[in-house]
């Protein structure tokens, strides 16, 4: 499990997922995020989601929340919609709803902060992570989700 392969992220685990990305380095991640391979690393972790919802943890939380992953090859921006409502997560490849909050963060910065090696509140301060609409709800995401530590 030493290497960045996005074919066998399938076979990965929470953890050994977050282990795989703290144990990786920062080029290669960003090389394999800048090419072909993006798609199927941006599916698998949006797809895992709902698997790492908390329904106990969301209580009444109804939101909307637009992930936008920059650093596409051809310059542009991955967008992934979560929907939170009724005690459930789904995640939309193509975003359907008005977002309560949106995120825009790169490829590098969006997989530290969701395999648990990086602190979003740090990333927003530094201008890392930028965060549009409920700030509230911006501040408490990562309790909505069991966050595995690499």
């Amino acid at each position: 499990m030493t290497d960045f392969d996005p074919a066998n992220f399938a076979n990965y685990g929470p953890k050994e997922f977050a282990q795989l990305v703290k144990s990786t380095p920062d080029d290669k991640i960003v090389e394999v995020m800048s090419g072909e391979l993006r798609g199927k690393v941006l599916s698998e972790v949006f797809g895992r989601m709902p698997t790492l919802f908390r329904a106990d943890r969301a209580g009444s939380t109804n939101a909307v929340i637009h992930w936008g992953i920059t650093g596409r090859p051809d310059g542009g921006t991955d967008t992934y919609e979560i929907v939170v409502a009724g005690g459930a997560c789904t995640v939309n490849e193509t975003p359907q709803h008005d977002p309560k909050l949106s995120l825009t963060m790169g490829p590098l910065d969006f997989l530290k902060i969701v395999s648990g090696g990086a602190n979003p509140v740090m990333m927003f301060m530094t201008g890392k992570l930028k965060a549009k609409g409920d700030l509230g709800l911006a501040a408490n995401i990562a309790n909505l989700f069991d966050i595995p530590k690499g």
